[in-house]
């Protein structure tokens, strides 16, 4: 299994285009550290791949990346689909990027379904453009979601969902509760017995989510804000990083040091601009790298 790494930044990108904080501005002034919305791509065995989460910069981080450029034929693109780990605006709004498509598959749960079509109205603002189809994400039949297998996302290449939160965005807070308005994906290649785990918004570490890592080679996780308090100290919000919905690095409750006992190789993503990893030169990284967890990069390559 191949996976690309097309952008590793929390909401608005870094730079957000109306922030002077020391991320957006050492990103202005140092171009390699800017940072697309978070994002994958998974390449399955008969050429095809998957978009996990559809960004505002979805058309860029196509043209960044050769292997999903179109061709041989004049409108023949690799991309089957789209994979959504919820409905909020910066993993959804690519997805009228991509209108264009001859035909489009959407995989998500129930509930982030039902956001996009009633709050935002995708299937009737994209429906005279493409033909989309919806594909449940993580349920069989009547299953629950946490009981639900494995499903092909393609030849070799198998999905599942872990519920992680409740959260739901902003422009859908009167709709139902539900346990799983974001989720983990869990990637699992036949071929090789590999599996990768793909959690960009981490609200809570449940014993399911504990499980699904522990048992992955490759965890790529909710690196949004380095402690708790980071959304208050920088004026971002007047709430907690846990409150937000993303569970910090650093501190009581935080994920560093579940990922340090973990085998799997471990990465960072979903990095806020006022999170001190945008810096290359902050001491943090050194930090994380004591405990063999790395920070991932725009545009790196994960093969398993």
């Amino acid at each position: 299994m191949l996976v690309q790494v097309l952008g590793t930044a929390a909401g608005g990108g870094i730079p957000q285009w109306n922030c002077a904080c020391p991320g957006c501005s050492g990103a202005r002034a140092h171009p390699s550290r800017r940072r697309k919305h978070a994002s994958l791509a998974v390449h399955t065995d008969d050429g095809h791949c998957y978009l996990v989460n559809a960004t505002p910069d979805v058309g860029d981080q196509i043209e960044a990346h050769p292997a999903l450029h179109p061709g041989p034929g004049p409108r023949q693109t690799p991309i089957a689909g789209v994979v959504l780990t919820d409905a909020e605006l910066d993993h959804t709004l690519g997805l009228w990027r991509l209108r264009e498509a001859d035909a489009l598959e959407i995989l998500a749960t129930v509930p982030v379904r039902q956001a996009l079509e009633d709050h935002l109205r995708l299937s009737e603002a994209l429906g005279p453009y493409t033909a989309l189809t919806w594909r449940e994400l993580g349920r069989r039949g009547g299953q629950a979601l946490r009981d639900a297998p494995d499903r092909p996302l393609g030849p070799g290449v198998h999905i599942s969902a872990i519920p992680v939160s409740d959260k739901r965005p902003r422009y859908a807070a009167g709709a139902a509760a539900h346990d799983c308005w974001v989720v983990a994906l869990r990637l699992y290649d036949r071929a090789t017995g590999q599996t990768v785990l793909y959690a960009p918004a981490v609200a809570a570490w449940s014993d399911a989510l504990h499980q699904a890592a522990a048992d992955a080679d490759c965890v790529i996780v909710d690196g949004t804000f380095w402690d708790e308090d980071e959304p208050r100290r920088t004026g971002l919000s007047a709430r907690t990083a846990t409150a937000m919905g993303h569970l910090p690095i650093e501190g009581p409750g935080g994920t560093a040091g579940i990922l340090a006992q973990l085998s799997a190789r471990c990465l960072y993503t979903h990095l806020n601009n006022t999170n001190r990893l945008v810096d290359p030169a902050a001491p943090e990284h050194k930090r994380l790298a004591r405990l063999g967890i790395e920070v991932a990069d725009d545009g790196m390559v994960i093969e398993l």
